[in-house]
This record gives structure tokens, sequence and C-alpha cells, in this order.
């Protein structure tokens, strides 16, 4: 059954496409930080969202289920098989075409496995900008982008990826293709479907490729880092910057000491700005015109006695080196207890002071690194080292009773996935479950769309 199960995929996709043995199969059924890993029956790579269709068609009649991937840097187990029934990964870094760029429609319509890097450099080179901006994205894929509505530096004032995506291509559970490529700014025909796969990773269909929006190419930035006495400031210097600097705010991330500490000492090349500090905030200004202009709203901006101290950059390279500190954290403290969370921004001081008492009440003398988007509320915070991710269920109920408390979510931007599945059941309305099972079973009645993800 499996032999001719395996021979009609190859059939769909070449044999050279279907990957059986477990060397081929391993960097796919891992995830990247290799905490979760599980057995498929075949990794499979179409090339076209047809073969995408037949495959899927294939495994709604042989009852085997489908775990979409793209780069896979899941963060949290999403991208890889559970191991707890039979199942492919269907990876579509195959399907990597730009198929259309619309420079007077200010739209790009891409399929699911183009690199991110790849979409952003293609906008450039027309002139435009493709605002979503993240660590991983020399590696991560678009279609994985959309399916956990990726975040990163730019939402403060771009938004998340779904408010980047006009609309999208998708296979369903059964293999039918909806064709939702449509690069309108408004459709007010109905539900919006493409909401309900951007962000479901995976657990309602395939997207196959989107019609991604862009942006203007702003000619000029200006990038500070800055010291400030303790997060409370941190928030009241971006209030003062969203006053002084309007829209031209793109990016605004919150440092502690210990994330700079860790990134010094993986990376000893690189220099600290601004030693001695508790708290640092990382700025970034951009608009059209002159540079020059920029920078000096910037200096003037933080010309406040917010701001400890700061360093404006005074040129592309050294704005580059600011940023390098800020990307390198996550690689600096790659091994311990990590949570990404979200609280209104007006209450991300509040938490990372209950937090941090929470913490030390529990583990005493355990280091936490707290960095992430502060200018939309979302914090990475992360615990201790490998010795403490044996204790990560105790760990993380420490710290989502804080993020509950102050009515927050305990996955901002990386999505449920395994690691987060059965701790949502604590966090989320019964009704709300209840309406997201109900889309579940309307969509993939037989349950074969990434199970053992989300709900």
């Amino acid at each position: 059954m499996q032999d001719n199960f395996i021979t009609a995929l190859a059939d769909i996709v070449g044999a050279h496409s279907v990957l059986t043995a477990d060397g081929d199969t391993a960097p796919y059924t891992t995830d990247w930080r290799k905490q979760f890993r599980g057995a498929a029956a075949a990794v499979v790579r179409p090339a076209s969202t047809a073969e995408v269709s037949a495959v899927v068609r294939q495994c709604a009649q042989a009852g085997v289920a489908i775990v979409p991937q793209g780069g896979n840097t899941s963060l949290s187990g999403a991208s890889v098989p559970t191991g707890a029934r039979r199942e492919i990964v269907l990876s579509l870094s195959r399907m990597n075409r730009i198929r259309q760029l619309d420079a007077l429609n200010d739209t790009l319509t891409a399929e699911a496995g183009c690199v991110l890097a790849d979409i952003q450099r293609a906008a450039g080179d027309a002139g435009r900008l493709f605002a979503l901006s993240l660590a991983a994205e020399g590696s991560c894929q678009i279609g994985g982008n959309l399916s956990t509505n990726a975040g990163g530096v730019n939402v403060l004032r771009y938004g998340n990826t779904r408010e980047q995506v006009l609309g999208i291509e998708a296979v369903l559970p059964d293999g039918r293709v909806w064709d939702g490529l449509r690069g309108l700014r408004k459709d007010n025909s109905g539900y919006d479907l493409k909401q309900l796969f951007i962000g479901a990773e995976g657990t309602l269909g395939v997207i196959t490729a989107a019609v991604l929006k862009l942006h203007p190419k702003p000619s000029a930035s200006a990038t500070a880092w800055i010291a400030v006495a303790d997060p409370q400031r941190a928030v009241e210097l971006l209030g003062h910057l969203k006053k002084t600097c309007g829209d031209r705010l793109t990016a605004y991330e919150l440092l502690s000491r210990s994330c700079v500490d860790a990134v010094f000492a993986h990376r000893p090349e690189i220099r600290d700005p601004l030693p001695g500090g508790a708290w640092y905030v990382l700025v970034e200004l951009a608009d059209s015109g002159a540079g020059a202009a920029l920078h000096e709203r910037l200096a003037q901006a933080l010309d406040t006695e917010l701001a400890a101290n700061a360093v404006v950059a005074k040129n592309d390279s050294e704005s580059k080196t600011l940023w390098r500190i800020r990307e390198t954290v996550p690689e600096a403290q790659f091994a311990n207890v990590k949570h990404d969370i979200s609280v209104a921004v007006s209450k991300v001081p509040e938490f990372i002071a209950r937090a941090a008492a929470a913490i030390e009440t529990a583990f005493p003398r355990i280091p936490v690194f707290c960095f992430g988007h502060v200018g939309d509320g979302n914090l990475h915070y992360n615990v201790g080292d490998a010795a403490l991710r044996a204790r990560r269920a105790e760990v993380s109920r420490v710290v989502y009773d804080e993020v509950a408390a102050l009515g927050g979510s305990i996955s901002a931007e990386h999505g449920l996935g395994q690691l987060k599945r059965e701790e949502i059941t604590r966090h989320k309305d019964p009704l709300e479950l209840e309406l997201m099972r109900s889309v579940k079973r309307a969509l993939d009645p037989q349950g074969l769309m990434n199970p053992g993800k989300v709900i």
C-alpha cells in the first residue's frame, strides 16, 4: 500500500522530488531548534500549484496527513511532522517564482517557496519596498511567513504579514484550488477568505502563491542606539518619537543589558556603542528626501531627558553595525526557554517588572533575556539556559500567567505549532476555540492538514 502511494506521488512530481531515505528526509522532519522531530512517509517537493493539487488529492484519497513546509524556520514546531500518524512533508521550496510585479499597482505576486530576501530584492530593484523584515529573511519562505502571520521589525509602521497581503492562491484539503490572487485594495463582496489561511499554520490548506502589497522605497533612513533608564522610559520615548517623527518611525526595538552582553560574548568583534546602560532602544526612521534632514530630525527628537544617552549612525555602515547587535541576539542566547508574547504597549513595563519578580521567586538567580518589538507590544522573553529547558512547562506557566493577568497573548508572531497547542486552551475562551474547531472541520473534515498543530 505504501509503495503504491509513494509511486503515485512520484508519478505526479517526479521520482527525484520524492524523498524517502532517512538521510534525505532528516532536514525536513527536524525543526530549526532541534526540539521537535517526527517521522514522515516521504518528503514531496512539487514545482507547481497543479502538482500541489494532485499531491493533496492523492493524500486525501489515501488518508495520509500533510505537513506544509517552507524554510522550516518555525520556532514552535509547526513545520515538522508529529509522528503520531502517517504523514508526508509537502515542501514548497521548488515553487520559487515571482509571477508578476505591477509597479503601478504596487503589488508583487510570488509563489510560496520564494525566500523573503529575494522578494525584498525584487521589490527594491523596482524602486519599491516589501516591508516584511525579520531575522530569518535569508532562509524563510513567504508561504511560511503567511501561514504564521509573521511579524518582524517593521510592524510598527506597516503591520503584520496579513496586512501586507491582498490576495492568495490556496489548495484546499480535498485538492481543489482556490484562486484568490486579486490585487484589489477594495473588495467588499463577502467574507475575506484569505484571512482564514493567513496565520492558520497550514491547518486549513496549502498557500501556494500570494499577491503582496508594496510601498514606495524610502530614499533615506536614520538609525540610533539609545540608552534608557528602564522600560517605562522606553515606552514614553516611543510616544515622544511618534509625536515628533510621525509615520517616519519604522522600527523601535527594546533590548535588556543581558541580551547585549550575550551578543558581545558571542561575537567579540562587535563593538559596544554605549557601555554601562541597563536597557537600550534601537530606533529607525525612513522617509523620502535627503538623509541629512532625517538625521537632523532624529537627533532633535532625541534631545529629551527620556534618552539617557544616544548614538546616531552617521552612515549606512554604522547603521548596519547597530542592527547587527539586534539581529545577533537570537543566536547569542539560542538554548533557553523562549517565549513570544504580546501585551498592550502601555503595559510593557508592567509585564517586564511582574515577570521578572515572578521568575526570581520561582527560579532564583536565573538570567532573563528580554528583547523585542516594543513598538507593537511584542516581547521575546527568554529565560535561563539549556539546563532549564527540562523545566520548560514550569517556566512558561510563570511567564504566561503574567501575560494573562495583563490581557496579553502567549503567541505574538511565532504561532502555536506543537509548542503551545495545549497551553492555548488555558488562555482562549471556550467559544473562541469552538469557533476555530468549526472552521477546521468545515474545511478539513478528515483532519489531514498539519495535524497536531494549533488546535
